[in-house]
């Protein structure tokens, strides 16, 4: 039995998961989608009610009926031949992904970490904070908008500041300059911008510390993130040099209203974000990612994740 590995072909908590699976004896089939449909071959027949058939590389083959668990860990995007026209590549996009991708989905018995359609579901922010403040997490005033005066109306309802965070990946690569849209406090400046797509805006959270909580299956690994620097202060991906951790235990009411987020958007792994209040020590959901980064708090903290995931994908496949 096999566990199959989508996932950047550079990717170092990839590497570290290949190795402890490979230890525990447990067959490993390593792919990336960018490798399909040049490097990538997928032959698939419904045969009684059941595809079946292999995936293979130039090196290796796998049999579709001995897929036990996929760990659908952020793959890049397909590749396609550079004489396509845009049009093309767009056509060959869609039928790479409803093919390949219907196959797997379409494999019986497979766990899922996670399946890319409930990890698509659980981009969308907005459904986010709603499904949090449904499983009883606390989730700040929140506004989505492309209207200046509602911005204007929002912050005049609130006590403290606002801030404006990315609803995705929160950079951008412009020919060769990296543009990084990190969370920060609203200023009468960022009105003139507000109308040319959607913002999210969100009540400042007077936060003593932050946490982040990596779920993988039924383990639960809680990090506190302590800021030492303005900049970090605001949002701690500015300034990574300025932070501190600690693994500390999940407090009882967060682990059991996280386990009802994880269930209610069908997630297996996911790393959610919190800030925790200075005054209360309330936590505060900001936002979660199934496919959230871990392996430099696993090395900051020893928090045995790569284990706990190995655990996961290796009991189906004994």
């Amino acid at each position: 039995m096999t566990v199959l590995i989508l996932a950047q072909e550079a990717d170092a908590p990839t590497d570290a998961l290949v190795a402890e699976l490979r230890r525990r004896n447990v067959t490993v089939f390593r792919a990336d989608t960018s490798w399909f449909p040049r490097r990538l071959v997928l032959d698939a027949e419904l045969t009684g009610g059941r595809w079946t058939g292999t995936l293979s590389t130039g090196h290796r083959s796998l049999q579709l009926g001995d897929i036990r668990a996929i760990w659908y860990r952020d793959p890049s995007t397909f590749v396609f031949p550079p004489e396509l026209t845009d049009v093309e590549r767009t056509y060959a996009h869609r039928e790479a992904r409803l093919g390949l991708g219907g196959v797997l989905a379409a494999l019986p018995d497979v766990l899922w970490v996670n399946h890319p359609n409930r990890a698509a579901d659980a981009m969308y922010k907005p459904l986010q904070l709603a499904t949090a403040a449904a499983c009883g997490l606390h989730v700040v005033p929140t506004l989505v908008t492309n209207s200046p005066a509602a911005v204007r109306r929002f912050a005049g309802q609130l006590p403290g500041e606002v801030v404006h965070k990315s609803f995705g990946p929160n950079s951008i690569t412009e020919g060769s300059l990296l543009k990084v849209a990190y969370t920060r406090r609203f200023t009468t400046a960022d009105l003139r911008g507000v109308a040319t797509t959607a913002l999210q805006a969100q009540a400042w959270v007077a936060k003593g510390a932050e946490a982040r909580v990596v779920v993988t299956g039924e383990r639960m690994f809680t990090i506190l993130i302590k800021a030492n620097s303005a900049a970090s202060f605001e949002d701690w991906r500015a300034d990574f040099g300025a932070l501190t951790y600690e693994l500390i235990d999940t407090p009882p009411e967060i682990e059991a209203r996280v386990r009802a987020y994880m269930k209610a958007l069908g997630l297996t792994y996911a790393a959610l974000d919190f800030g925790i209040e200075k005054d209360t020590g309330r936590h505060i959901f900001y936002e979660s990612n199934s496919s959230g980064q871990y392996g430099w708090l696993e090395a900051q903290t020893g928090a045995p994740i790569t284990a706990a995931l190995a655990d996961l994908l290796a009991g189906v496949c004994s």
